[in-house]
């Protein structure tokens, strides 16, 4: 007959010990994801700041949108096609390392950051619009002002940044950054400026997440 042997309890512990530090690996959020977030608010805001200091004389950053400045016969439009080409790869990233939130909310991420790639794939003309250009943006507009409230945490163990009131107030404000650019492209004189406030909010606010994650764990 053969003797049913009795697991030592110290192999038992440091079985246990290896899969629950496996399973905090796998809900953490990694160095390159805090990274790419740092990197998309520096991208983009440092991207239109030397972008709109080349422009000629005329321009003006409070009354001229982002786009402008990746439009075709802008001067030195590369360098503001590769911030958004650069920022939409950073939500990307970040989409991917952000382990512990829903994955409902790191799709819209994603999905924000390849509208922003497509943003910059399909720039504005130098005279009147351009469709793809603004399906893309608006895609990418309310993907990222979207996504916290997908994100939300509505365990017991919540993180503050994660927990359902924190996301709907992200979201609501985020929206409601948006809806003042929607607001000055058809009636105002500062599209520049709340394009600038929508977008710049919605690069911070992944950063703040990752951010809380890494301190807590």
């Amino acid at each position: 007959m053969i003797q049913r042997g009795v697991l030592d309890p110290g192999v038992v512990d440091a079985a246990g010990d290896h899969l629950v530090g496996y399973v905090d690996r796998m809900r953490s959020v990694p160095g390159w994801a805090l990274a790419s977030a740092l990197g998309a608010p520096v991208l983009l805001i440092g991207g239109w700041t030397v972008a709109a200091a080349l422009q000629p004389a005329g321009y003006d950053p409070v009354t001229q949108s982002i786009s402008s400045l990746a439009a075709r016969g802008a001067t030195d439009r590369w360098l503001m096609t590769a911030a958004l080409a650069g920022l939409g790869g950073c939500h990307l990233v970040t989409a991917l390392g952000l382990r512990p939130v829903a994955r409902a909310g790191r799709i819209l991420l994603a999905a924000g950051g390849a509208a922003t790639l497509l943003v910059a794939a399909f720039p504005q003309p130098a005279e009147g619009s351009s469709a793809a250009h603004v399906v893309a943006a608006t895609t990418a507009f309310l993907a990222l002002a979207g996504w916290p409230a997908l994100a939300a945490d509505r365990g017991p163990d919540a993180r503050w940044e994660l927990r359902p009131g924190v996301s709907a107030v992200a979201t609501a404000v985020l929206i409601g950054a948006v809806a003042w650019f929607g607001w000055e492209l058809h009636t105002g004189t500062r599209i520049g400026l709340a394009e600038r406030v929508a977008a710049g909010s919605q690069a911070l606010w992944p950063l703040v997440v990752v951010i809380a994650e890494r301190r807590r764990r």
